[in-house]
């Protein structure tokens, strides 16, 4: 019996949305038509004429102020921190360009947390349950991404403050079991920040402030944010293709990810 494979694409749209990201962060993308692009084309070939063009049209071409955090992108051990693996021994944070491409095309595993509520900080425990529950056992390099109720909302008012973040212990408990990268559609791996932010006015305590993300000070891995569609994969029996785009020493480097499904 032939396989049939499926893709779904796991990749938002970048655009010039304002509901993407936080005004700071927020990309800008400026688009030039054919017409537009006509005098770059005539500075670069001296004695064309436009009407010597089909249609008399030059090319098309945009200019983008962006982040390397900007749309799905995959965050490496240098955002969390200056250093990695403390576990075992420590080392220089490696920054998204070292990260080993072997990591980024594994088998996939989905938890479902849509139903839990908006800030809540998912425990080992709730891992654990999930991965109970879907009758999965995690094996090294699987790569885990956490469905929440953000993915949703992307783009629209609200996304910001949407989904739940995974708390340090849940983080520590994938990286003990051997997974490398994991990804959310949510727009932090963390609990949206208005939800932190009211813990620590009344804790004081830090060590709740991006926590997950600073798990990478323990184990390296790298992680994926502003997912999508994860709404449409199963719990597990499919593939993740992730590999980010390389760029020297930085944090983080955009993603084209997707599902590949094997439909027998």
């Amino acid at each position: 019996m032939t396989s049939k494979r499926r893709l779904i694409d796991l990749s938002v749209t970048l655009d010039n949305n304002p509901n993407t990201d936080p005004p700071p962060l927020l990309p800008k993308i400026d688009y030039m038509d054919h017409q537009q692009g006509w005098p770059e084309m005539e500075a670069m070939f001296p004695g064309l004429k436009k009407s010597d063009l089909p249609g008399d049209e030059a090319w098309a071409a945009e200019r983008l102020e962006i982040t390397t955090h900007s749309g799905t992108h995959m965050d490496a051990p240098w955002h969390y921190a200056s250093t990695t693996d403390e576990q075992m021994g420590g080392r220089p944070a490696f920054g998204i360009d070292e990260l080993p491409l072997e990591w980024c095309l594994q088998p996939g595993v989905k938890l479902d947390f849509r139903n839990m509520p908006d800030g809540h900080v998912v425990t080992a425990a709730e891992v654990e349950a999930e991965l109970k529950r879907i009758n999965h056992s995690l094996q090294p390099l699987d790569i885990v991404l956490v469905n929440t109720r953000a993915g949703s909302l992307f783009g629209q008012p609200g996304y910001l403050a949407a989904g739940v973040g995974m708390g340090r212990e849940a983080t520590l408990y994938l990286l003990e079991r051997g997974v490398r990268v994991v990804g959310t559609d949510a727009w932090s791996w963390d609990a949206p920040f208005p939800y932190t932010k009211e813990k620590f006015e009344q804790s004081k305590d830090a060590s709740i402030i991006w926590e997950g993300h600073k798990a990478g000070r323990d184990i390296g891995y790298g992680q994926m944010e502003k997912l999508a569609n994860l709404e449409a994969l199963p719990a597990n029996g499919f593939t993740v293709s992730c590999f980010p785009y390389k760029i020297k020493r930085a944090s983080a480097g955009f993603v084209r990810a997707v599902a590949i499904i094997e439909d027998n």
